[in-house]
């Protein structure tokens, strides 16, 4: 009867080893519950991210046609359509994705991949264009089963569909709860043999004390005397071992949790990096996650704006057929927006063909004016090189007018809690944009204002054209443009300009005139700065100013 009973040890390992197979058992399945959801969450919003961009995409190309007036031009809107479809091919990121977009009657009118469509699957996707469903939905093509997230996009009359085969999207989870219960099995048979072993130690003093019980009642010999209180003994251990074993399982739930929402924290910065680092430069996403409170605060400061404009665009576009047009605009801003970004600038916004951005936000800069001169020189550079590239294709040339001011705006996130856009308002910005219309007028590449001279003034070669109060304005402000460097020939006529101008703001205009004139001839007629002012000059000395006049000229237009 005594060699039949279950041993203490046994007793102990039946009852510590089930709660310890439970918990790690909770433990893992909650896991595998939380790691799945959120890596099927991330997928979905990787997904909605996609339709999402490729939405504002065909957005900006139906904006580009409504903007230069060729909305009603069924080319252009092929050309846009083109567009869309191969920006949709851009973001494919594997071989079973695909990107379509299907007409009213269920028919597809562009896709990213050929796919034959089954008579069924073609009235399903007709029944997604009537409803103009968003958001994940499962679907079939080909037969084959897929996940979806889709769009209406009424102006090319298109319901468009970014979809994953059901395989690949959530072969992460499988793979996930594959490893789960590996890690599951392997942690049980490691936990049993671990309580094996430790109540294997643990219950060796009450097993020495048995033997020791056992050799006395052998030898008989009644002095020998064992002190253990056995049943406090257990009671303790157990006590000590049930409190371990769970500030353990606190600890690991903590670890775990913690060591997740690390992994989650540092996958989505670095997912928000990577997509708006081809935007905005690094200081900014830098100053984003270190506060990311202060960039929804808008702030007063100095910085200087820039605008820069095609000429003639819309002669261009009407002499070019669309999908060369777009390609050439890709590469003109391509090549832009790099300049301007080096320089640290911020490209507020495109207008069109025309690009506005600013120097001193986030972050200020001591070379602020300094770079948005030299990002405009550089600008103007670039632009002959692309006209040799155009050249080279058989087609027109790009002809820019860029203009800058410098003074105080309101900079910050502007806008509502459904969109905000990081963007300065204010005067200067107004004046800014002036400035780069007055360009055609002066026949200049680039325009700045006298705040930009300040501060520029003795790293250029700057040139004053003129002192203009612009439309909507009264006060006069004085006109630049400047190069990198100048001949010393034609230094010199700079000089004489500048000595003629100040001339001609004392009402001496016969010697102004005479100025202006050894100017055009050292620099030829087509200088516009000075023939331009030389006759300027011949018609105030016939009909001259009245007396108040204080050398401002008054825009009339824009």
């Amino acid at each position: 009867m005594y060699s039949s009973h279950v041993s203490i040890r046994w007793k102990i390992v039946l009852v510590i080893l089930p709660i310890l197979v439970v918990a790690i058992i909770l433990a893992g399945m909650t896991s595998q519950i939380v790691a799945t959801r959120a890596v099927t969450r991330i997928a979905t919003e990787f997904l909605d991210f996609k339709v999402s961009e490729l939405e504002k995409y065909a957005e900006s190309q139906w904006n580009l046609l409504v903007e230069n007036e060729v909305a009603d031009r069924p080319d252009m809107v092929a050309a846009a359509q083109a567009g869309v479809e191969s920006f949709a091919r851009s973001i494919i990121r594997s071989d079973t994705e695909l990107i379509l977009a299907v007409g009213k009657d269920g028919a597809i009118t562009s896709r990213t991949s050929a796919i034959e469509v089954r008579p069924d699957e073609t009235a399903a996707l007709a029944a997604l264009f009537a409803a103009g469903a968003r958001g994940f939905q499962p679907l079939v093509l080909g037969g084959v089963e897929r996940v979806a997230s889709g769009f209406p996009f009424g102006p090319f009359g298109w319901y468009v569909l970014v979809t994953e085969e059901r395989g690949t999207f959530f072969g992460d989870v499988e793979a996930l709860t594959r490893s789960t219960f590996g890690i599951l099995i392997g942690s049980i048979i490691i936990a049993t043999i671990l309580v094996l072993l430790f109540v294997r130690y643990m219950t060796g003093p009450l097993s020495s004390m048995v033997t020791a019980m056992r050799r006395i009642i052998d030898s008989g010999d009644m002095s020998e005397r064992v002190e253990v209180q056995f049943p406090d003994e257990i009671g303790t251990m157990s006590h000590t071992f049930n409190i371990m074993l769970g500030e353990l399982q606190k600890a690991y739930e903590q670890i775990k949790k913690y060591a997740f929402e690390t992994v989650l924290a540092q996958k989505k910065e670095e997912k928000i990096r990577h997509i708006f680092q081809k935007f905005v430069p690094q200081e900014l996403i830098d100053q984003f996650f270190q506060n990311p409170e202060a960039m929804l605060v808008g702030e007063n400061r100095e910085l200087a704006v820039l605008f820069s404009d095609i000429r003639s665009f819309t002669t261009i576009s009407e002499s070019m057929e669309p999908d060369d047009l777009v390609n050439s605009l890709n590469r003109y801003f391509g090549s832009m927006v790099d300049i301007i970004m080096n320089r640290h600038g911020i490209i507020d916004k495109y207008i069109g063909d025309a690009i506005m951005a600013f120097f001193g936000a986030p972050v200020k800069h001591d070379d602020d004016a300094a770079s948005s001169v030299l990002a405009a020189m550089e600008m103007t550079e670039a632009l002959d090189r692309f006209n040799e590239r155009q050249r080279e294709l058989g087609k027109p040339d790009f002809r820019i007018g860029i203009g800058i001011n410098y003074g105080k705006v309101t900079v910050g996130n502007i806008g509502c809690d459904k969109k905000m856009d990081y963007t300065v308002i204010g005067d200067t910005v107004n004046l800014a944009s002036r400035l780069e219309g007055l360009t055609k007028l002066y026949r200049q590449p680039l325009i700045f204002s006298e705040s930009i001279h300040d501060l520029v003034e003795g790293s250029f070669p700057c040139r004053l054209l003129d002192t203009v109060a612009v439309k909507g304005k009264t006060k006069g402000v004085r006109i630049y443009t400047a190069r990198r460097t100048l001949p010393p020939e034609q230094s010199a006529a700079w000089a004489m300009h500048e000595e003629a101008m100040a001339k001609y703001g004392a009402k001496r205009f016969h010697e102004a005139r005479d100025l202006f004139r050894s100017v055009t001839a050292t620099l030829g007629r087509d200088d516009y700065a000075s023939t331009s002012m030389s006759a300027r000059c011949d018609r105030y000395a016939i009909d001259p100013p009245p007396d108040d006049w204080d050398g401002v000229e008054v825009m009339h237009e824009k």
